[in-house]
């Protein structure tokens, strides 16, 4: 089990169930090698994302956005959902979707784990959450990575096998079984999972 620490302010509540719902890098300009192939998969996963999202808040788990800055280290997380906003590439209607709400919680990652020189393992336990639904892009690129440092710091993981998405159906199909068959993580379709309720 992850370390139990006192609370303080840095995170107002506490987890429903333990559990939290993670979105890596999905608020995108997409402008990078590959990007319309995986834009081409990510917008359907961002619709189940959305929906999954929705039942989150209303079971009030809190939903933690950990997404990369690109190396641009003047930019901060509302910089970064007004440029995925403002894109016509299909990033915008991504951006829409999953626009954050105002208590949701946010990570600026610079590489491809969430937990990599970020403070979300911190965030994670002052809202006591030891369960982790993950979902983003890619599926076998940033979402494994943070899958994997989530299980290496012991955190129960699911990763929706619809909500996350890479370049290719079978490369998508690979990671699950990555997921599934090294990594002991369950790939439970998103309408399928059970979510907490709040006591």
């Amino acid at each position: 089990m992850p370390e139990e620490v006192e609370r303080t302010p840095l995170a107002e509540d506490e987890a429903p169930g333990a559990t939290a719902l993670l979105i890596i890098d999905m608020l995108s300009n997409w402008k990078f090698p590959d990007a319309d192939r995986l834009l081409e998969s990510a917008l359907p996963a961002a619709e189940r994302i959305a929906a999954l999202k929705a039942r989150c808040r209303a079971n009030r788990i809190p939903v933690i956005y950990a997404n990369d800055n690109h190396g641009r280290w003047r930019s901060d997380f509302r910089e970064v959902v007004a440029q995925a906003r403002a894109e016509a590439n299909g990033g915008g209607r991504i951006g829409d979707l999953l626009a954050p709400d105002a208590d949701d919680y946010f990570v600026l990652k610079p590489k491809h784990s969430g937990f990599y020189a970020t403070p979300l393992d911190l965030l994670l336990r002052h809202l006591r959450a030891c369960k982790l639904v993950v979902t983003g892009v890619a599926s076998d690129q940033c979402v494994l990575y943070t899958a994997a440092d989530a299980r290496m710091r012991d955190y129960e993981v699911t990763v929706p096998r619809d909500c996350s998405a890479t370049q290719s159906a079978e490369r998508h199909e690979q990671a699950l079984r990555h997921f599934e068959g090294a990594l002991c993580v369950a790939t439970t379709a998103s309408a399928d999972l059970e979510l907490p309720r709040p006591e």
